[in-house]
């Protein structure tokens, strides 16, 4: 997950799994061999307490459940990172992180020098857990970056975005990562309708999750597992999407193309050939769609 419940930013409850998550985003550093997606600034995010205890005993993570959930996290973040690329190399000087969390690419920008802006989008409470914890490991906020406050319950995306310098006559990339499935369906739709409207040459990537009756018998079991374990701490899924229904939906919004890359589709492109057998699957894929 990448941003906080709104119950809990509100009082200033941080997120449990988006912890969970950038833990084990900083266990793939210590123990996948090769890096899927090499990231510095992973273990120090974490602050002293925590990296300490996981460069002490990083396979505490390594159980069959922490690897695939580690597979699929870690290969999110390389798949949209190299749209990003390729949206640099086409001209692209725009970043849009929703729901950025714990994302760490502002703070390790390769493209600064080309003029590449970022701008982390996401609940005010959770920019200020982020923003203390960046700073309690020493780590700079790049002039590169822009923190976009928004609550998305109550305010306008497309406004707060152009009064942060956002410019809607230019193309951007978009990441939404690991926040559709935290939605409703409508949720989730009126926030495309937003990112539509976005200049030609937009790129936008973003995960979620395939109804049940698409998963064979062990994703089932692992989805039902991580789901009770995500609504145990109070952040439920809400949402499942149709990939053929989601890209029709798309399309007609005005995107030109949209492609649901699946688990096999990227075991084949990051996973192949690998000694340690990492692998990503279950229930969540990962849509690019292009203007």
């Amino acid at each position: 997950m990448s941003s906080l419940p709104i119950n809990m930013v509100r009082q200033g409850i941080p997120s449990r799994s988006a912890m969970a998550v950038a833990s084990l985003r900083a266990a793939h550093q210590l123990l996948d061999e090769p890096l899927v997606h090499p990231d510095p600034i992973a273990l120090p995010l974490l602050g002293a307490p925590a990296q300490a205890a996981l460069r002490d005993d990083p396979f505490r993570l390594n159980d069959p459940l922490s690897r695939g959930l580690r597979a699929a996290l870690v290969v999110r973040s390389r798949f949209v990172e190299d749209e990003l690329s390729r949206c640099v190399a086409a001209g692209v000087r725009q970043y849009v992180i929703l729901g950025a969390g714990l994302d760490t690419f502002a703070y390790r920008n390769p493209y600064c020098d080309e003029g590449l802006r970022v701008l982390e989008v996401d609940h005010p409470g959770t920019q200020r857990w982020k923003q203390q914890l960046l700073a309690e490991a020493g780590i700079d906020v790049p002039p590169s970056l822009a923190f976009v406050a928004v609550d998305f319950e109550r305010d306008d995306l497309g406004a707060a975005l152009q009064w942060s310098g956002f410019r809607v006559d230019q193309p951007a990339c978009i990441s939404w990562m690991g926040v559709t499935m935290y939605l409703t369906a409508n949720g989730v739709l009126s926030t495309l309708r937003t990112l539509a409207t976005f200049a030609a040459g937009s790129c936008l990537c973003f995960d979620y999750r395939v109804p049940v009756s698409m998963l064979n018998p062990i994703e089932r079991t692992v989805s039902d597992v991580v789901e009770r374990q995500v609504t145990a701490v109070g952040e439920p899924w809400l949402s499942t999407l149709d990939p053929v229904h989601l890209q029709a939906q798309l399309l007609e919004l005005g995107f030109s193309s949209a492609h649901s890359a699946t688990p096999d589709e990227l075991n084949e492109r990051y996973f192949a050939r690998r000694k340690d057998g990492l692998r990503t699957g279950g229930s969540v894929r990962i849509m690019c769609a292009n203007k």
